[in-house]
C-alpha cells in the first residue's frame, strides 16, 4: 500500500500548503482511497502537487463529524461524481467548541451535502469492499483523552458533551498486511485497538493517524498519561505513523518511549507498507 498525506499541521517543505486538518491518499492493488479531507480545498490543491487525481478516488471515508476532517467535502463532490462517500450516521450532527473566551464556535460539517447521492451512512462494523472496512461504536476501556473537553454537541437545543459516537475507524487488509487509520482517536487510542483486538482477536501490523494527545487551547496530555500510552503501544509490536491532533511535544514524548515503532507524518510525507 502507497500512502500519501494530502493534509497535515505541518508540512515537509514550502512545496506543499498545511493547515489544521488531516488527509491521507492510500492506494491498494486495485482501490484509490481517501481517508478525511482535511479543512478546506487544500486537499485538492496538494493532491496536484502528488500526482493524484481525485476524480480517480473509488471511496472517500470521512472520519467523524468535525470540519478539519471533512471540511474539503463540497470540493470532493465537484470534483469527484462517482466516488461512494462513507460517513457514520451521526456525522451530520451538529458540534460545537467552546473557546477559553467562552465562545462556542460551529465545527461540524456542512449540513446542506447530507443528503448527496455519493454519501453512504455507516454505524457500528460496516464492509465497504473486500478486505476495506469501518468500525465504530468504541467500548471504553480507558478514559477518553482529556483534550476532549469543550467539545460539544447539540441535542435537542441543549449543549451536551461529545461522546464521539460519530467517529469511526478504517481497517485495510491487503498481501497479509492489516492497516488500522485513525482520525483524531477521540475515543482514545489504546481503547480503539482494544476494541479491535475484541473484533479480530489480533492488533493491526500498521497504525496511522492522529491520537488526540494535544488541543491548542488547553495543551497536551499529561507526562504520565503519554508515557502509559507509549508503552502500550511499544507491547503491541505493531509499527505507527502518526500526526495532526497527537502533537508534536506529545509525539516527540512517545518517539523516546518507542524509537523506530513511531514516525510522523507530515503535509508531503510518502510511506509504502
Amino acid at each position: 500500500m502507497l500512502i500519501k498525506t494530502l493534509v497535515e499541521n505541518t508540512t515537509i517543505s514550502e512545496d506543499y500548503g498545511n493547515e489544521h486538518g488531516l488527509s491521507l491518499y492510500i492506494e491498494t492493488n486495485n482501490r484509490k482511497i481517501l481517508f478525511d479531507i482535511g479543512a478546506s480545498e487544500l486537499f485538492l490543491q496538494n493532491a496536484k502537487k502528488l500526482d493524484i487525481n481525485i476524480a480517480d478516488v473509488d471511496f472517500l471515508i470521512i472520519s467523524h463529524g468535525h470540519y478539519d476532517h471533512g471540511g474539503g467535502l463540497k470540493t470532493f463532490l465537484q470534483e469527484n461524481k462517482k466516488s461512494e462517500v462513507f460517513l457514520h450516521r451521526l456525522a451530520f450532527e451538529k458540534y460545537y467548541a467552546l473557546r477559553p473566551n467562552d465562545k462556542l464556535d460551529y465545527v461540524g460539517l456542512d449540513g446542506k451535502l447530507k443528503h448527496n447521492k455519493q454519501i453512504i451512512p455507516t454505524s457500528d462494523r460496516f464492509f465497504i469492499s473486500k478486505g476495506i472496512q469501518v468500525f465504530s461504536n468504541i467500548t471504553q476501556k480507558e478514559s477518553r483523552p482529556t483534550s476532549n473537553s469543550g467539545l460539544l454537541i447539540e441535542n435537542n437545543g441543549q449543549m451536551m458533551e461529545d461522546t464521539f459516537a460519530h467517529e469511526q475507524n478504517l481497517v485495510i487488509e491487503e498481501d497479509g498486511k492489516v492497516l488500522l487509520v485513525t482520525g483524531c482517536a477521540h475515543n482514545g487510542i489504546i481503547n480503539i485497538l482494544e476494541h479491535f483486538h475484541d473484533l479480530r482477536g489480533r492488533i493491526p501490523d500498521y497504525v496511522i493517524g492522529g491520537f488526540h494527545l494535544s488541543k491548542r487551547s488547553v495543551g497536551s496530555e499529561g507526562f504520565y498519561t503519554i508515557d502509559k500510552i507509549a508503552k502500550y503501544l511499544m507491547d503491541t509490536k505493531a509499527k505507527y505513523y502518526t500526526c495532526h491532533c497527537t502533537g508534536l511535544e506529545p509525539y516527540n514524548q512517545l518517539k523516546t518511549v518507542m524509537g523506530e515503532s513511531i514516525d510522523y507524518m507530515s503535509t508531503g510525507s510518502k510511506i509504502t507498507i
